[in-house]
């Protein structure tokens, strides 16, 4: 996937059905008061963990990517019809087969000024 750190990743949790293309993902996200047109990437999973499918608007059109696990499943939040915003790092981490939502790191510390 060509993105780059600003790159927005919301979960659109719950269970879907992976037979849907690009069409479909994009009307569900719409569903969820999104826009798929805005370079963000939309991670869905199946019902049963094995799949996720992520689209994105590549400057041009939409780009699909899919992942199937032969004998894993990934860890996917149990809320419903709603989106949580991650970092590209916590999609790495889903991909490696890491908890996305339970795994952190340092904290950002933001200064206004050094003293």
């Amino acid at each position: 996937m060509f993105v780059d750190s600003s790159t927005k990743v919301f979960f659109v949790l719950g269970a879907t059905d992976m037979r849907k293309g690009i069409d479909s993902l994009s009307l569900i996200v719409g569903a969820h008061n999104k826009s798929p047109l805005d370079g963000s990437l939309y991670v869905f999973c199946s019902k049963n963990r094995k799949m996720i499918k992520v689209l994105y608007w590549d400057k041009n059109g939409f780009s699909l990517y899919q992942k199937r696990l032969e004998n894993d499943k990934f860890i996917w939040p149990k809320d419903r019809n709603t989106t949580i915003e991650i970092t590209l790092t916590e999609l790495r981490w889903l991909l490696d087969g890491l908890n996305p939502i339970s795994t952190y790191g340092y904290r950002k510390i933001l200064y206004d000024s050094i003293s």
